[in-house]
């Protein structure tokens, strides 16, 4: 972690004082409940199921899609911190399906429900098809496992937002906003918790786990030298989610404060710590073909190509924040986390209408993304979905 942290331009972890302060009642709540994480393979699931399995749960129960990452998660715990007193399984199980209903109803009760399942990509909105799935995962797989934490009288429900859900821009973030709409409709009737925090570093997929990709496999780096960007380290990660769902009250928003250990950085400077810290001398290209093209002559001399652009694409924000100018805080309970509060949002008609306009929309099996958009913006005033006609596939 020492090294991530580096790369990302900070030389200090985020929550150390706050998971510190609050261990004792964490570890006591952990040790005496039965938790169920749901994309529990994911970046982020990893982390949280590492954070939660080292306090001995009485019993830890992972459900992913990936049979692969599942795989991985398991041989990452008994490699690293062994076996665990209480009863750790996991499921090949799609969240969205009636094997993982039955396997809630069998396997439980559930005392504590994380869910970290998501499609987090901006670039998901590229085609309809992938934005109808993205609404799947990211909104309806929410609605029906915080029904079914309900009935089955889970004590909390907790599921993952984004930084990019505050005045969203792209797809991905309004999709995310709406699920807090659904969370904050459930809370009615069963107490939750959400987290927005910022970019992962080296998380399954991202640009940054990508530059890991590109070395390995002698490739250039490539990166917009104009976006900065807040990271946190995953198990930072683990640890925001983990002190939302354990500690945060009904309702409640928790995101990193910004303060002199959160710094923006951008991209491009990230690729040149990292490839000074692999012992390799950038050389900036002008062109994608350029780089592509010098990666072998460079390489063996410990130099590489690097490709440096200002950012065209879909959905890119021109700046990051966690909250907006119309929400609650209470900055004062935590040194390093904010928390966003929440009234009860009793007669919301927005997550009723939402479900039968994508029902409806499902029914016809056929629809465009234009529409798509339209009723998200019909969902979210705020939303100001910034179109650029070219989204990230189109970038090496």
């Amino acid at each position: 972690m020492d090294n991530v942290v580096g790369l990302i331009g900070r030389d200090k972890a985020l929550f150390a004082e706050d998971i510190l302060a609050y261990e004792g009642l964490m570890s006591s709540r952990v040790q005496g409940g039965s938790f169920l994480v749901i994309g529990g393979a994911g970046s982020i699931g990893q982390a949280v199921v590492k954070e939660l399995f080292s306090r001995n749960p009485r019993s830890l129960h992972v459900v992913d899609i990936s049979e692969n990452s599942l795989v991985e998660l398991v041989r990452d715990l008994r490699s690293s911190m062994g076996y665990i007193e209480g009863d750790f399984q996991t499921f090949t199980l799609d969240c969205g399906a009636v094997e993982f209903e039955l396997m809630m109803e069998s396997m439980g009760p559930y005392d504590f429900v994380l869910n970290l399942s998501a499609l987090k990509h901006v670039r998901s909105e590229r085609d309809p098809f992938t934005l109808m799935r993205m609404i799947d995962v990211n909104v309806l797989n929410t609605e029906k496992t915080v029904q079914l934490a309900r009935r089955g009288g889970t004590q909390k429900y907790f599921a993952v937002s984004t930084d990019k859900a505050a005045n969203p821009v792209n797809m991905m973030g309004a999709s995310k906003r709406i699920m807090e709409l659904f969370l904050m409709r459930a809370s009615e009737d069963i107490p939750v918790s959400t987290a927005r925090f910022a970019n992962v570093a080296f998380s399954d997929g991202s640009l940054l786990h990508g530059f890991n990709q590109r070395l390995m496999k002698r490739q250039p780096l490539s990166a917009p030298r104009d976006v900065k960007r807040y990271f946190v380290t995953a198990k930072e990660s683990g640890e925001l989610c983990l002190l939302s769902c354990l500690l945060g009250d009904n309702r409640d928003v928790f995101f990193p404060k910004l303060s002199e250990k959160l710094h923006l950085t951008t991209f491009s400077d990230i690729a040149i710590r990292y490839l000074d810290m692999h012992g390799y001398e950038p050389v900036i290209c002008t062109t994608e073909e350029e780089a592509r093209s010098l990666v072998a002559e460079l390489a063996p001399r410990r130099r590489w190509p690097c490709y440096f652009f200002d950012s065209d694409t879909t959905g890119e924000k021109d700046f990051e924040e966690f909250f907006t100018e119309r929400e609650t805080l209470d900055m004062v309970r935590f040194q390093s986390v904010g928390v966003i509060k929440n009234a009860p949002e009793r007669d919301d008609p927005r997550p009723g209408r939402f479900m039968a306009e994508i029902a409806s929309i499902k029914a016809r099996k056929s629809w465009t993304k234009e529409e798509i958009v339209a009723l998200f913006q019909e969902m979210l005033p705020e939303f100001g979905h910034k179109e650029a006609h070219k989204n990230l596939d189109q970038r090496m």
